[in-house]
């Protein structure tokens, strides 16, 4: 996938998954990895700036396998930039299918 691509669904990306549970970091690369070829050190730039932005908090939690880790959750501005970052998502896929639909029936 093109990095370009990448770099401007993975705010998207994380939010969606952290509306639906709280992650620590690797947890997070692991779960985007699936789908998504990315490394960890994309992810964590992001968190940062998420969590400066005030839309993610973090807290420790203790770990069996090693020391705490870092799990970071949503914020009411979080949940709001989610929001509005899927609804424009949705827009600018169907736009952009559309103009690929329109250029498809021309060839």
């Amino acid at each position: 996938m093109n990095i370009q691509f990448k770099k401007g669904v993975l705010e998207l990306c994380v939010l969606s998954l952290l509306a639906r549970k709280n992650y620590y970091g690797y947890e997070l690369v692991n779960d985007i990895s699936k789908t998504i070829a990315i490394s960890e050190g994309t992810i964590y730039p992001l968190l940062r700036r998420l969590k400066n932005d005030g839309y993610v908090t973090t807290y420790l939690q203790e770990s069996q396998e090693g020391p705490p880790r870092k799990y970071y959750k949503l914020t009411p501005n979080g949940i709001q930039m989610k929001d509005q970052l899927s609804e424009e998502w949705y827009f600018f896929v169907k736009s952009v299918n559309k103009l690929l639909e329109r250029w498809d029936d021309n060839a």
